[in-house]
């Protein structure tokens, strides 16, 4: 949903034009006499010059001495160049002057809650977008379409409820804002995730003029891994995603363009991401950087993320020769220093996920380009020719459905981290627990509960009396339909239990009082069945068509336990009931991985290393050779 400006800042000529001499300018402005579209077209060429902090000198000397009935659009200007500039308290202050002479001035009004978003006032903010969207009908749009402002301020204040993860109100407001425009592609791709978020069912529900085929066409790729096991709809998903969002590759590969003419000594694989920190991307890959032989490759970390402060942070950023942030480089130029690196093998740990900068890859910055890890499906992305996968989760059926090409690993995909630190043991009682009962769980994020997965946890309660079922609590809106679930399916609602979220360690701890883990479907557990693999809890999954539908069923190969998976929802099903039937066979399963999970090809992670580095080092000699890039060769 849009954040940006409303009106345009100013006559602007081409990006790069030379710069005149601003002390004429700027005297013409302290004159009074300067005409405002004169200023206007100045303006507009110191921004596009690359000087917007001139521009906006200029507006602020011209309104100091100029007596104008039309100041209140000199003001607007030149808060919207303040918040360019990042001076929000100060654009904050402009706007309100601007309101103060022309109180019905809505663009004003929008732009003033933007920065006061920026500042971390975020009900004044929602405030002020209500004022818009409550009275567009009594303000002055200047010339723009009154529709237009109205549903930039829902829109704006939905977008800002979900990170708030006030979801009914933000659901309440993408609701109002497609009844009034039901073509919004981008606002019904937030309304069927946030509905996901909050387990409400049916997902896609047709309103108004809102179609059922277009909810399924908007829907973003990551509630499509969700929704649908079938690749054919994750790789349309993910086509639409490029075509209306990713710009066109465009004249030589960056690689060329930029890169070293001649590529010598170590093998430079740098790793791209907005998630180098506490996130399942950073906690998954800590131990991959620190194993990699730095005696044949050379590390670089390509960095937009935050600085959480975490030990997790600092830890892989000790584990790169060479840490360059991208924070708020544009994409074109983030390509030229990727490919100025010299970089060889350019690892894509986002895919299309949040955050994700797809147009740095489509430049290709380097002549080998690798998806791993933060999408699990294919991205549709030019530029990324290549996937690490094992041949559990890309079975030969899928690959005419995923536009990157197999790297295949002979251990599991999914590398992990053996120093996770386990917190103290816990008890039933710390976590609401009944003693005796038979503990079912999953710790998956909400949105990756389908309501037929739902529905067969609840028969499969309803078929061990006594059992419960551990739930990640994440927000009360999908605990209130969880409940209301299990009511309907005839399943008491205090069965279900809810785990809040809680430190790395303590989480993976709590691993230990649950009998058996249910996995999601189609949507995989991932690090998560990891975790609880680590942890000893065994997990029972159903794989499917889609990669991220095999995830686990690839760990629980690897760990020794492919008993555990199933392809039916029928036979999951049935399986979880025999287990919960019978807890002594449960307790096997945990004295297995308690004997032998952490000594098993799952956690061999020196081994995956070795095998990421081999296809890795293969694919850049040939590269380097200008030979034809064959991973098995």
């Amino acid at each position: 949903m849009p954040t940006s400006n409303v009106l345009p800042l100013h006559v602007t000529t081409a990006a790069g034009a030379e710069l005149p001499e601003p002390q004429a300018s700027l005297a013409l402005a302290a004159s009074g006499q300067w005409p405002l579209g004169e200023l206007m077209s100045k303006a507009g060429t110191w921004q596009a010059a690359g000087r917007a902090d001139l521009a906006a000198l200029l507006y602020e000397t011209w309104i100091d001495k100029t007596e104008t009935p039309h100041q209140a659009l000199a003001l607007f200007n030149w808060g919207t160049l303040l918040g360019t500039l990042n001076q929000h308290a100060r654009a904050e202050a402009v706007y309100r002057r601007a309101i103060g002479l022309k109180p019905d001035f809505a663009q004003a009004q929008l732009n003033l809650a933007h920065q006061l978003e920026h500042q971390g006032k975020s009900d004044e903010a929602l405030a002020q977008w209500r004022a818009v969207f409550e009275g567009v009908a009594q303000l002055d749009c200047v010339g723009a379409d009154p529709l237009d402002l109205q549903l930039h301020a829902l829109n704006n204040s939905a977008r800002l409820l979900e990170q708030l993860k006030r979801y009914d109100e933000a659901e309440a407001l993408m609701h109002r804002s497609l009844l009034l425009k039901p073509t919004q592609g981008d606002v019904i791709q937030h309304w069927v995730h946030i509905r996901q978020k909050q387990c409400e069912w049916p997902v896609h529900q047709p309103f108004g003029e809102v179609t059922e085929n277009a909810l399924w066409v908007h829907t973003s790729l990551l509630a499509m891994l969700s929704a649908s096991d079938n690749p054919a709809m994750q790789l349309l998903t993910a086509q639409r995603f490029v075509h209306e969002k990713v710009q066109k590759p465009a004249g030589k590969p960056f690689h060329r363009l930029h890169g070293p003419a001649r590529r010598e000594g170590r093998i430079r694989i740098g790793y791209a991401s907005g998630d180098l920190c506490m996130h399942a991307v950073g906690l998954l890959t800590a131990e991959l950087y620190e194993l990699h032989d730095k005696s044949r490759f050379e590390l670089f970390a390509f960095d937009w993320g935050r600085e959480d402060g975490t030990p997790l942070r600092a830890r892989l950023k000790r584990n790169f020769e060479h840490w360059h942030s991208l924070h708020g480089v544009p994409d074109d130029e983030a390509a030229k220093r990727i490919a100025q690196a010299g970089i060889d093998v350019l690892v894509d740990l986002q895919g299309l996920t949040n955050g994700a900068r797809p147009n740095i890859l489509v430049n290709r910055p380097a002549p080998v380009q690798v998806s791993y890890l933060g999408l699990p499906a294919t991205s549709a992305v030019p530029g990324v020719d290549w996937m690490l996968a094992d041949r559990y989760v890309m079975q030969p059926e899928y690959l005419r459905y995923c536009t990157e090409r197999p790297l295949y690993l002979n251990t599991c995909y999914q590398v992990s981290d053996r120093q996770r630190e386990m917190g103290a043991p816990p008890t039933r009682a710390q976590y609401q627990l009944p003693e005796g009962a038979f503990v079912f769980a999953s710790f998956n994020n909400n949105h990756k509960y389908s309501e037929e997965m739902v529905a067969c946890w609840m028969r499969v309660l309803h078929q061990v009396p006594g059992s419960v079922l551990w739930l990640l609590a994440d927000n009360r809106w999908a605990e209130a339909n969880l409940r209301a679930a299990a009511q309907a399916h005839g399943v008491a609602p205090e069965r279900l239990i809810f785990a809040p979220r809680v430190l790395p360690a303590d989480y993976l701890a709590r691993f230990a009082l649950a009998d058996l883990v249910l996995d999601t479907f189609p949507y995989n557990a991932g690090t998560t069945a990891s975790d609880c693999l680590w942890a000893g809890a065994p997990i029972l999954t159903l794989s499917g068509q889609s990669y991220i539908s095999r995830m686990c069923g690839s760990l629980l190969t690897a760990v020794g336990l492919p008993d555990l998976i199933t392809t039916s929802l029928a036979d999951y099903e049935r399986l979880a009931v025999q287990i919960g039937r019978n807890p002594a066979r449960a307790a096997s399963y945990k004295r297995y991985l308690a004997e032998h999970g952490r000594s098993s090809k799952l956690f061999d992670v020196p081994a995956i290393v070795r095998e990421i580095e081999r296809v890795f080092e293969r694919l850049a000699t040939q590269a380097r050779a200008g030979l034809p890039m064959n991973p098995d060769a």
